[in-house]
């Protein structure tokens, strides 16, 4: 810690924060009860992966701000500099106007993107989300009477919290107690070859159950009609659903079945996004082409809110080829899809990635990363698979390696606990997501990891699984 604090007793903050603060996805009885008081925790200062607490304990965060979110890793001055000057010089103006950062980010972003061609801003994953969700069902209405309106989306994949990104999110368990839903949103499989015995795709394995777990859309899409589907929103990699990464085959007959019915391909790039992967986008892997992209967290790290939904030219055209309709337009706006502050640390960011070889440290402690939880099979019968691609890691763990009965999910909770408890190191875990499958643990280390920092991570884990298994 720098010791700038204004004071060494931050008493009062922890008891202004027991007092007003709602914390996110947080039973918060424990905080108040009298007789079995416990302080929320507050974090204080950030430097590379290290963060400090109220209490000075130093911290190895290993899940880029809880949320897969500060890929460049804490405490970078250019940023914060980048986001005064800017704020300064032209704070904010409703996105009907141009911003410099705007233009120029868009600019150096596209640029990464071949094929895309238009930015829309908003301030948030779930929001830009639903702004391609609306495009489409505009382009329903302009297009196809209505009809081409319904969305599909996947089994275990998240795309926000509203209740039209909960309509299309495929963890039950996220959902519960929230409906009724936005209608129209129609799931699809799931694409996790280890658990193809759920699926009475056990036989399979590889390309062949790629190709099935694709086909398995096509399925869907001919049963709803084609000519009722409007788009299929997918992550190119999911996120905390459990860390899968979709097998070969899997994603060119995708695009061949959107293709085929004239569905718009909609990529949820909101954690994968920024090299988290190893590639700029994780769609990239795939030699894929989506009609619309959206992503939030890392484009910023963290250090202001910022979202994008990105689309081709062919879309953006949609919405301009009647001029003599008053309605012909994306009727849409985000009041803080209006702030400078965002595409100004975005551009900051971008260049930090790039300068730095920030995507080529990920694939390459990705690999070692991999590696290690691969080695962690040999000393745990919990561990069933280590699954990822770059610093996108999850192990899963299970009751029974043959059967893959998945571990109950309070051990899985445990060894997270006592990674903290323990070490101070902040791993994850499939966060009550899918029921009876929370049993995953997950990595996000930000793209500047060591070596040295993915062997302190390992080295946690193994000691914990040791210490709650046995």
């Amino acid at each position: 810690m720098d010791g700038n604090l204004q004071s060494n007793d931050l008493s009062g903050v922890v008891e202004a924060d027991r007092a007003h603060v709602w914390h996110h996805l947080s039973q918060h009885a424990g905080y108040m009860s009298e007789d079995n008081q416990t302080d929320p925790k507050i974090m204080v200062e950030g430097k590379g992966m290290r963060i400090w607490d109220q209490h000075g304990r130093e911290h190895l965060d290993a899940v880029s701000g809880g949320v897969w979110t500060v890929n460049v890793g804490y405490g970078r001055e250019s940023i914060a500099d980048a986001v005064r000057d800017q704020l300064v010089k032209m704070n904010f103006f409703g996105g009907t106007v141009g911003s410099i950062p705007a233009a120029m980010f868009s600019e150096r972003l596209i640029s990464k993107m071949p094929g895309m061609s238009r930015v829309y801003y908003a301030n948030s994953g779930s929001e830009a989300n639903e702004k391609g969700f609306k495009m489409v069902r505009q382009i329903a209405h302009k297009r196809y009477g209505g009809n081409k309106h319904k969305i599909l989306y996947r089994d275990r994949d998240y795309h926000g919290t509203t209740i039209a990104c909960l309509s299309g999110g495929g963890q039950d368990e996220r959902n519960a107690q929230y409906g009724p839903f936005t209608p129209g949103f129609i799931k699809v499989p799931h694409c996790l070859e280890y658990r193809a015995m759920d699926q009475g795709l056990g036989d399979l394995s590889g390309e062949a159950y790629g190709s099935a777990a694709a086909n398995a859309i096509e399925e869907v899409i001919l049963r709803e009609g084609p000519d009722t589907v409007g788009a299929l929103c997918l992550e190119p990699i999911t996120a905390g659903g459990g860390v899968i990464v979709p097998p070969e085959g899997y994603w060119p007959r995708v695009q061949e079945i959107c293709k085929k019915y004239d569905i718009l391909l909609h990529i949820d790039e909101v954690v994968c996004g920024m090299g988290r992967t190893g590639t700029w986008f994780g769609y990239q892997h795939y030699g894929i082409q989506p009609d619309i992209v959206t992503m939030a967290k890392g484009v910023a790290s963290g250090y202001a809110a910022i979202s994008c939904c990105v689309t081709t030219e062919a879309v953006f055209n949609m919405f301009k080829d009647d001029t003599s309709d008053h309605l012909n337009y994306f009727r849409d706006i985000s009041t803080f899809g209006g702030c400078t502050a965002g595409p100004a640390a975005a551009l900051e960011n971008m260049r930090i990635l790039e300068d730095e070889k920030l995507l080529e440290n990920t694939t390459a402690m990705g690999d070692y990363m991999l590696d290690q939880l691969e080695a962690l099979k040999d000393k745990h019968k919990v561990a069933g698979e280590a699954r990822g691609k770059g610093l996108f890691l999850g192990l899963e763990l299970v009751a029974d390696r043959d059967t893959r009965e998945p571990l109950a999910e309070k051990l899985v909770a445990q060894v997270v606990g006592h990674c903290m408890a323990k070490d101070a190191v902040i791993v994850g875990m499939t966060n009550r997501s899918v029921p009876g499958f929370n049993n995953t643990l997950c990595f996000s280390p930000s793209l500047i990891a060591t070596k040295d920092d993915i062997d302190t991570i390992i080295t946690s884990v193994d000691g914990a699984l040791t210490a709650v298994m046995g």
